[in-house]
């Protein structure tokens, strides 16, 4: 294939692939099928699980908070999109909660809801209302296809453009490596894709509404940020939460404005 070809075809998918985002309003490149995206999630989820200690909720308190917390997020959200006529944002949604045993200050979330935190970041985290700032964070970055967005350029750029089920019959380790880099997934072995300053400011904004509808207060932002700012300070790299996020000065001035608009949905002691 000649190199004017190439290029009419890679401008093609450009154009098909840009679509207007439910949730942010924004445009993105959305190659790849969400649907086929969760079917991936949902396998790559088990084998993580079963590489990894997790914590159970049913002995644990710290992991009966994760899931407690994702619980109320996931239902909050499910019933504002639906009040709005927008219960398509979360098609195929089938929530997961788990606390992994982990000194990494970590959480992410797939697509589908299946969220993961690690053990390391409850002692920053210090309360259940900073947890669901840094929940409602993760699963604002699945609802708002960050991953997908990220994913999609990896294909245009590794992969050459191919769809989703051709890459993973033809390449399947490149495929899954580009899944768990895009979803920020065993980063120290593959490393991460950095979300834009645009996908974390997003991520943010939307988090903090998220955990508000949930009924925990967004005010517990602004101290939770700056713990994480103590908790990287001196160090010889950042937490890997932080390592490919906006300065903590720039975070915590925008969640100045964030934590105004997200106070209209907070309804304190809401379960």
């Amino acid at each position: 294939m000649n190199r004017i070809l190439t290029s009419f075809l890679l401008a093609a998918m450009l154009f098909v692939g840009c679509a207007k985002n439910q949730v942010t309003g924004r445009k993105q490149l959305i190659l790849l099928p969400e649907n086929e995206l969760q079917g991936m999630a949902s396998q790559q989820y088990k084998q993580f699980l079963t590489e990894n200690k997790v914590v159970s909720s049913n002995v644990n308190k710290d992991a009966e908070m994760v899931r407690r917390v994702g619980t109320r997020i996931a239902y909050a959200i499910t019933k504002y999109y639906e009040s709005q006529g927008q219960g398509s944002v979360l098609n195929g949604y089938q929530w997961e909660f788990n606390l992994i045993d982990s000194k990494d200050v970590n959480a992410w979330c797939m697509p589908g809801g299946k969220v993961v935190v690690y053990t390391g970041l409850l002692p920053v985290a210090q309360n259940e209302a900073a947890l669901a700032v840094v929940m409602g964070h993760e699963i604002a970055h699945a609802i708002a296809k960050h991953g997908n967005e990220r994913m999609s350029q990896g294909v245009l750029q590794q992969l050459g453009g191919v769809a989703l089920s051709v890459a993973v019959a033809n390449k399947p380790a490149e495929t899954k490596n580009l899944f768990l880099q895009s979803y920020g997934i065993g980063s120290t072995v593959f490393g991460t894709l950095p979300f834009s300053r645009k996908q974390e400011t997003e991520a943010d904004r939307f988090g903090l509404i998220f955990a508000a509808m949930a009924g925990y207060n967004p005010n517990e932002a602004i101290p939770f940020w700056q713990r994480m700012a103590q908790a990287s300070a001196g160090a010889q790299k950042p937490p890997e939460f932080l390592s490919t996020h906006p300065s903590d000065e720039t975070r915590i001035n925008n969640m100045q404005k964030f934590i105004q608009e997200a106070m209209n949905y907070y309804k304190p002691g809401k379960k």
